[in-house]
């Protein structure tokens, strides 16, 4: 190891805890009037040597919840305890958002979903008990001199400045402990960029299957964290080799589809990182404050998952895959129903995995208004999502082929300006609402105003913007051939 990258790591530590000083320097001034220790933990002195330590701040005590509720009083903004079972007492301090969590420790039973929790007596126990070395490490509170001490019982420091991820004690006794580690072991490989240490890989290979007993709500959390990470593909390919991804998104090892010298096609598997990547490249179009949007990168990584169901081998060589993107978008709807992800990312995800090909009709700017319009009225607020997936989803090596590409999508989304400043697209309805239709063709409400309604809508997205009057006698034209019209 470097001393100078550890004297680097040192520094930044330095200068994140006098950031942080005014607030810890409080809390451990409290603590210890009362007699009961506190220590900086986990992430927080992780991120402090990394230098990107946020707002958010752990600690760790012998102190039971009850007794931290009690020294939280008066000096907290606000307090809350839905961690309490597992020891954790939250509070909000300013611009700080403080969690503290009794020295415990956590383990599984072979067949319990969740966790069993004890507590424990020492800071160094707690520490041993924690998921990898860069995350078992503390300062004690307070940090001015001479209190100040540093607790790296197990190489911590060494380990993040070497950039890998290793377990306190064996990892096969931290996965049984937790099997969420495992998934852990890739969301930080994917956040943090470390390797994974060679036994906590093949720990990992070895246990895969046990993290069927961690609720899906965990599981699709710790993925969340991972698809939102700075290297997602570390993460995602850490996944695939041990065969952890078969337990808990098995659409993405599916997509390593076998290729002979008589089938060629793309590696969709590796075509399908190389979307995410892409997407992530392009990502401000959607989150221009520079944060990870997970719609668009899982809708991304998963959107040729139908493909394996529709292959298809023709003559000549050909390979299809008709409609894979209508099966593939109900394939990723009910794995994210799997694990629990609330309705609306559920709706937005498959939906732009089911129009990720719609471009692909566009051939050479053929479109007509009506279909532009019906590209935007289909996307609706996920357009800005679908141009940066279509975009992402050009991987050719051949690159007069894919500036071809990215100029005609480039003229689909001027010809989308264009006809937004004329017509106001994005907000495309017919010129006469159900009220309207109702008075005009003499009804009450029921099935034939809806019915009228989408009429309407489909001669506006053809046609433009009508003349009210044109409006009126088209729909006094379509009622005539209606079995319920009189005339």
């Amino acid at each position: 190891m470097s001393s100078d990258r550890l004297s680097e790591a040192q520094r930044r530590g330095v200068r994140e805890l006098l950031r942080i000083a005014p607030v810890i320097d409080e809390l451990g001034a409290r603590f210890q009037s009362a007699g009961v220790p506190l220590a900086l933990v986990g992430g927080s002195v992780r991120d402090a040597l990394l230098g990107r330590l946020g707002h958010d701040l752990d600690f760790t005590t012998r102190a039971r919840p009850d007794e931290i509720e009690r020294l939280l009083t008066g000096w907290a903004d606000a307090t809350w305890d839905i961690g309490r079972d597992f020891g954790t007492i939250g509070a909000r301090k300013g611009e700080w958002t403080i969690e503290i969590t009794t020295f415990r420790a956590e383990s599984y039973d072979p067949e319990s979903r969740k966790p069993t929790v004890t507590y424990g007596d020492t800071l160094e126990g707690d520490l041993g008990r924690r998921d990898f070395t860069v995350n078992a490490l503390a300062v004690t509170l307070p940090v001015t001199q001479p209190e100040r001490v540093f607790v790296d019982p197990y190489g911590g420091v060494t380990d993040l400045v070497a950039g890998v991820l290793r377990t306190p004690g064996t990892p096969e006794a931290s996965f049984t402990d937790d099997p969420l580690r495992m998934l852990r072991a890739a969301r930080f490989a994917s956040q943090l960029g470390f390797a994974v240490a060679p036994e906590v890989v093949e720990a990992i290979r070895a246990m895969a299957d046990r993290i069927s007993i961690v609720s899906a709500e965990r599981v699709r959390d710790e993925l969340v964290k991972l698809v939102c990470g700075a290297h997602p593909r570390a993460g995602l390919e850490l996944l695939v080799s041990t065969g952890l991804a078969d337990q808990v998104l098995p659409e993405l090892p599916a997509l390593r589809l076998e290729v002979d010298e008589h089938h060629r096609h793309k590696d969709v598997y590796e075509h399908s990182l190389t979307v995410l990547e892409q997407a992530i490249a392009q990502e401000q179009r959607v989150r221009p404050d520079g944060g990870a949007d997970f719609v668009t990168r899982f809708a991304a990584l998963m959107h040729d998952i139908g493909k394996p169901a529709t292959r298809r081998f023709e003559g000549g060589g050909r390979v299809t895959f008709h409609h894979h993107e209508v099966v593939g978008a109900k394939m990723t709807a009910k794995r994210m129903r799997a694990l629990r992800f609330s309705g609306e990312q559920i709706h937005d995800v498959a939906r732009l995995v089911e129009l990720h090909l719609r471009f692909h009709g566009y051939g050479g700017g053929e479109w007509t208004d009506s279909a532009v319009r019906r590209y935007v009225r289909d996307a609706g607020p996920l357009l800005d999502r679908l141009h940066v997936l279509t975009r992402a989803d050009c991987t050719t090596r051949n690159k007069r082929k894919a500036a071809a590409l990215q100029r005609t999508y480039d003229q689909l989304e001027e010809r989308i300006s264009r006809l937004a400043e004329e017509e106001e697209i994005n907000r495309i309805r017919p010129d006469l609402d159900g009220n309207a239709i109702m008075e005009l063709l003499g009804v009450g409400p029921g099935p034939i105003v809806g019915r009228a309604w989408r009429h309407l809508l489909e001669v506006r997205l053809d046609q433009g913007p009508q003349d009210p009057e044109a409006v009126r006698a088209e729909l006094l034209r379509w009622w005539k051939d209606q079995p319920e019209s009189s005339g």
